[in-house]
């Protein structure tokens, strides 16, 4: 194990050199990650940027568009032939299709990359001619990135942590009721290890389903062509001292360890640890909506999240002797166009607070970070109507399930976000007030001018933030 992990830092230290000599050389490339919990937009958010980069009508805020300098824009094959190829012509034609719906969610690794021509900006304008900047897109899911903590975990630390978790949680009752009558140093059984795994995997759903974000291991909920294989028929058992040979424990543990060193090592080797910009998706309102646990379970998640990167500096020296850092990591509230542009800003507060430790830790490495209000693609219009004498923002839009035109008033989202994270630290089971109601909205049929992109809020903020400084 230990020469096999120097190898690959040794393989990754010789790709790294070779990357920053290649970009320092020839052409740039930035390699963007896009990542989000369930439900959080990823998909869309990947294919609305795209298009929108490609047709730059509706990005004032990306500076390089706004002075013109973008000449031409492109897809390219990408340069990683094992890596599933971003669908996103597909998913641009559910969306802006003549019957819209939303896409497939993300289920694996995917990439997509855009090539930009660039004429360069200031004193160098006159002096140089365009030039091409490549635009990586890693798309992955949330759930795999928060698998990254168990790589300091011993299985026994992971089974504390998990049951003491579970035991505060009903949706987790069925597993623990069939997990009491299970003997640990008992012989290992496969069925009886396929039934526990089938359970965990079982409460793992539920959990999802009910907002929560710490459900890992996170290929048990996005199992791909691992599915039904030893590494993921495992599941957290009480440990109360060494495990004996042939017994269901040591199967368990030896299990554990397989899912690290084969599912997330690689994960990690492959796929981030080449990423220097970050975009972290976040379905806030829909955590609000589940109530305090979901708010604090999320605010944690988004901790543990960060402490899966490698923040800091990512200077061509930086990259060419330390290896690739994250330096831009941008925190972003998703489905903004749910609420009237009023609450906007109270959104935008929410998402600052639910990550503030992440983003500290952050940029105390040296990395720059920002949290942000948006919606990849807007579906809803905005409008005032009075109700028992009071004038209420509401938004317009076509709802998912029945499809009839809803004008919708979610409730009045806290000026100050301590109200909210207040209660969820303290353990509150819902909200003192009315709480806050979540709708769900289909995409809308829309006709593009020639040049414009899909419809947005603020897409070119995140976009600026997150690649400006290099085109």
């Amino acid at each position: 194990m230990v020469i096999s992990s120097i190898a690959d830092r040794l393989v990754r230290g010789v790709e790294t050199v070779s990357d920053s000599v290649s970009e320092a050389l020839f052409e740039p490339v930035i390699r963007l990650g896009v990542t989000g919990l369930a439900r959080s937009g990823k998909t869309v958010f990947i294919t609305s940027l795209v298009a929108n980069l490609l047709d730059r009508g509706r990005m004032p805020g990306l500076v390089a568009a706004q002075e013109g300098r973008i000449e031409a824009a492109f897809l390219q094959p990408q340069p990683d032939d094992t890596v599933p190829r971003f669908d996103y012509e597909a998913h641009l034609a559910a969306l802006t299709g003549p019957a819209p719906h939303w896409p497939d969610s993300t289920r694996a690794v995917s990439e997509l990359r855009l090539s930009l021509r660039v004429r360069p900006a200031g004193l160098l304008a006159g002096l140089q001619g365009p030039r091409t900047v490549h635009l990586d897109i890693v798309d992955y899911p949330g759930e795999w990135l928060l698998d990254l903590g168990l790589m300091d975990k011993s299985y026994a630390d992971w089974a504390a942590e998990t049951l003491a978790r579970l035991r505060t949680r009903p949706e987790a009752a069925e597993y623990l009721a069939a997990l009491s009558g299970i003997d640990p140093d008992a012989r290992h059984d496969e069925p009886q290890a396929q039934a526990l795994a089938r359970g965990f995997t079982a409460y793992l759903e539920t959990a999802r389903a009910a907002g929560y974000s710490d459900c890992t291991p996170g290929r048990f909920l996005l199992p791909g062509d691992l599915a039904g294989s030893p590494v993921l028929t495992f599941a957290p058992l009480a440990v109360s001292g060494a495990s004996r040979r042939g017994s269901l424990l040591r199967e368990m543990e030896r299990r554990f360890e397989a899912y690290k060193s084969q599912v997330v090592r690689p994960f990690f080797r492959d796929h981030f640890a080449r990423i220097d910009r970050q975009v972290v998706l976040v379905d806030a309102l829909g955590a609000i909506h589940k109530g305090p646990s979901a708010v604090e379970d999320m605010r944690r998640a988004m901790a543990d999240i960060l402490g899966a990167f490698r923040p800091g500096r990512n200077a061509w020296l930086n990259r060419l002797l330390l290896g690739r850092r994250i330096d831009r990591i941008l925190f972003a509230a998703t489905k903004a166009d749910h609420l009237h542009h009023q609450q906007h800003p109270a959104l935008t507060a929410i998402i600052e607070a639910l990550t503030r430790d992440a983003r500290d830790r952050a940029q105390f490495a040296g990395a720059r970070t920002e949290a942000l209000a948006l919606a990849a693609l807007r579906v809803t219009t905005e409008e005032i109507r009075t109700h028992q004498g009071r004038e209420l923002p509401c938004v317009r839009g076509t709802l998912l399930e029945g499809g009839r035109q809803a004008a919708f008033y979610p409730g009045a989202l806290p000026q100050d976000p301590g109200q909210l994270l207040g209660a969820a630290r303290s353990g509150a089971t819902e909200w003192l007030n009315d709480g806050f109601q979540a709708m769900t909205f289909a995409p809308a049929p829309m006709q593009l001018r020639p040049g414009d992109g899909p419809p947005h809020i603020r897409l070119d903020r995140a976009a600026q933030f997150l690649i400006g400084d290099r085109l």
